[in-house]
């Protein structure tokens, strides 16, 4: 007999609510929830091949350990014996910078990893953490540190209300939308153009999204911060800078127009190949709008300026008067935030408090930068102890990492390593002890860091919709153990771990005189918390101290676990509404429209004024059927459009002796590799493009489909020395590669 189960997807930043049919323990089928209060129906094919990803058969089931040189199925208080007796002992002998830790991508699609990787860092000790923040989005967790004092505070595009939507570096038809939490965002898009309004793309690509658009400029890689400058540039020139409402919240509006006096679109054009009178217009139709925002993305954050491009975005949206504004770019507020602070001064943010050993890369959020990786294991310096062990939760360094070959033999040479993964994939195979967490439908799910993107503030909560199966550990005991192992507290009760959170919270919640809970005492509080489990009582706690919240019976109609449970499509709590000041957390108090970090990084801006790249240079792209390297083992989510292709422009195609179908050899400063040539005008001229997260062909893995047609790894034409100075991020877009045909054209 077969029954429905609701849950929310977990393979994308979309967050759609799922309607799961499901025979036995078995989910066999995956449509959209028309009830959802977000999503209301929008599925893609991700979230319909849910239930071959939850029951792939390569999924790991028990705990892997290796004895002799071999990973062998072991208990679970094997494997944690193992993690205890393999950590505690570089940590007492080299120090707690020793034990490197890791966070992939798929941490931010869970509870368990919302709710533990934080405690185990300040558990260890340690300041060699990396993840997959620095081949990503770190860029904008920096400049928003730098503008509003909070590296968490992201503003988006209120795209159900905007007029006028400018997209650079972003392909949201393709990715379903990142820093940007928004379900069914190609219909947004589509809404968008259907009431009048406008919706401009910027990408070396023609992408689905440049397709629908009502321009696309086809702009040279890497030159994003050049043409956003102009912009702001041209505001200013033309007196069409206009903040309105915002004035009162700014400092340094008369300092960030002398900073970009240099930037004319006469001098960034040659750069950018865009004609500087569509770079004027561009600026003028922005400032014209009744309401507009501009939304960057992951192009515009793995460029040598990314830092600078995110953080020029946010400054056209306050120079036009749409930051905080209903139409242009709001803050969301989500039901698990801390209670909101009266407004005033805060810490601010810093960078560089700590550098990498090897390289001296300044830490930015608290990590550093993970093309570092290798070199901090491989490399011995008078600075410190190289890593020595490695705790990888979720992570696939070994393909999502530029020079993954060296990576690979780094990871060989590790005194131990421990690895939270479903899969043996190309990174986890190395691991001493692998910890593989259950399937999603296994699993609650609440979307604690996705809900602080979203594009309309709601919660929504599912318990898990299978039983967890026999001799699976629930993802949230694994880290919670796996925290206590690393800690020299192997043997205590993992549910410890979340008392110990609930204390410390409540006991900090009832001394802020701004808590609904002031005064009160923190073991009546915890003892009034509901749950069947302690992430329940932690996220029962959250909501109620939270903005929505119902202050522990402070306020009746407010949010509990108890009354999200009582709505199992979750609840809508509104649209984004202006906050300012409450989000501002910088010493000022204020927006600081140029701080010195950026400032002092702009003279290298002007330098790439000059550059113009005479050779081919490398994109990468997303297909909606892919996340990372991470989806590659379903058959329902690869092949057709999704495969691992060069794509060419028929230019340089013929230039090059290049024909569609037959191989090519790109190489870059990190090494080369071989894929079929794909001829389209999908790119511009002088861009090549290879999709990111493949290259299944090392051994020992177990994936039988990725492995069957691995494609190849585009990050290993990188060899890790190109970094976006402030943030620590990869370059991965706008480099140069060579390209030529292995067949010689007759």
């Amino acid at each position: 007999m077969s029954r429905t189960a609701l849950r929310i997807c977990p393979l994308c930043e979309a967050t759609c609510g799922l309607t799961l049919t499901i025979d036995g323990t078995r989910v066999t089928g995956a449509r959209g929830d028309r009830d959802d209060v977000f999503s209301r129906g929008f599925i893609c094919p991700k979230g319909a091949s849910f239930g071959a990803v939850d029951g792939d058969p390569d999924r790991l089931r028990t705990p892997l350990v290796r004895k002799d040189g071999e990973l062998r199925e072991a208990t679970w208080e094997e494997a944690f014996e193992a993690v205890a007796a393999g950590l505690r002992p570089v940590v007492e002998r080299h120090g707690q910078n020793a034990v490197g830790v890791v966070l992939g991508n798929p941490n931010v699609h869970t509870m368990a990893g919302a709710l533990y990787p934080a405690l185990l860092l300040a558990s260890l000790g340690t300041r060699s953490i990396f993840s997959a923040s620095t081949v990503d989005q770190m860029p904008k967790h920096v400049s928003s540190g730098l503008l509003y004092g909070d590296a968490n505070a992201i503003p988006v595009p209120d795209l159900d209300d905007t007029d006028h939507l400018l997209l650079i570096g972003a392909n949201p038809l393709e990715s379903n939308g990142s820093l940007c939490t928004a379900p069914d965002f190609p219909g947004k898009l589509k809404a968008l153009k259907a009431r009048g309004g406008t919706l401009t793309v910027i990408d070396p690509r023609r992408t689905r999204t440049a397709r629908l658009a009502n321009r696309h400029i086809a702009i040279r890689p890497g030159t994003d911060a050049l043409l956003l400058a102009a912009m702001a540039h041209v505001l200013f020139e033309e007196d069409l800078a206009a903040p309105r409402e915002l004035a009162e919240h700014l400092q340094g509006l008369d300092e960030l127009r002398e900073a970009v006096r240099d930037f004319t679109p006469e001098a960034v054009a040659g750069a950018c190949d865009v004609d500087a009178t569509l770079i004027r217009t561009l600026a003028r139709e922005l400032a014209a709008a009744p309401t507009a925002a501009v939304y960057g993305r992951i192009g515009s954050c793995t460029v040598p300026h990314g830092t600078l491009a995110s953080w020029l975005v946010d400054v056209l949206n306050i120079l036009t008067g749409n930051l905080d504004r209903p139409g242009g770019a709001l803050f969301p507020q989500a039901a698990t935030d801390k209670t909101p602070r009266p407004a005033g001064p805060g810490r601010g943010f810093a960078l560089g408090r700590w550098h990498s050993r090897v390289s001296r890369h300044p830490e930015a959020k608290g990590e550093l930068p993970i093309s570092a990786l290798a070199e901090e294991i491989d490399t011995a310096t008078a600075e410190g102890e190289p890593v020595r062990a490695l705790v990888a939760i979720a992570a696939n360094p070994v393909l999502s990492v530029p020079d993954g070959d060296r990576l690979d033999k780094a990871l060989d040479s590790l005194d131990f390593m421990v690895s939270v993964d479903p899969y043996l994939n190309e990174t986890s195979r190395h691991a001493h002890v692998v910890l593989p967490p259950p399937p999603p439908s296994q699993s609650a799910h609440h979307d604690f860091a996705f809900n602080t993107l979203a594009v309309r503030n709601q919660v929504r909560y599912n318990r898990p919709a299978v039983p967890l199966e026999p001799g699976r550990m629930p993802e949230t005991e694994i880290l919670a153990r796996l925290i206590l192992a690393a800690t020299g507290m192997h043997g205590a009760d993992p549910a410890a771990v979340d008392t110990l959170v609930i204390d410390q919270t409540l006991g900090k919640a009832v001394k802020e005189p701004h808590s609904p809970v002031h005064g009160q005492d923190p073991r009546d509080l915890a003892a009034r918390l509901t749950g069947e489990t302690g992430p329940e009582r932690r996220l029962d706690m959250m909501l109620r101290l939270g903005p929505y919240g119902d202050g522990f019976g402070v306020r009746p109609d407010g949010l509990s676990l108890e009354k999200l449970l009582a709505h199992p499509h979750g609840i809508d709590l509104g649209p984004l509404r202006p906050r300012l000041p409450q989000p501002l957390k910088t010493r000022s108090g204020k927006v600081e429209l140029l701080p010195e970090p950026i400032a002092d990084d702009l003279p290298r801006l002007r330098e790439a004024l000059r550059e113009r790249p005479d050779g081919l240079v490398l994109v990468g792209r997303r297909h909606l059927r892919s996340n990372n390297s991470w989806m590659h083992n379903v058959p329902a989510l690869t092949g057709g459009s999704n495969r691992c292709t060069l794509h060419i422009h028929p230019e340089d195609a013929e230039r090059l002796g290049v024909r569609d179908g037959e191989p090519v050899r790109v190489k870059g400063a990190g090494g080369e590799v071989t894929a079929p040539a794909e001829v389209t005008d999908g790119v511009r001229r002088g861009v090549v493009s290879l999709p990111h997260g493949w290259g299944h062909d090392r051994p020992g893995t177990r994936m039988s489909h990725a492995s069957a047609d691995p494609g190849v790894n585009v990050n290993q034409l990188l060899d890790g020395s190109l970094l976006d100075p402030l943030s620590g991020n990869a370059v991965l877009n706008g480099v140069p590669v060579e390209v030529a045909a292995l067949v010689p054209v007759t």
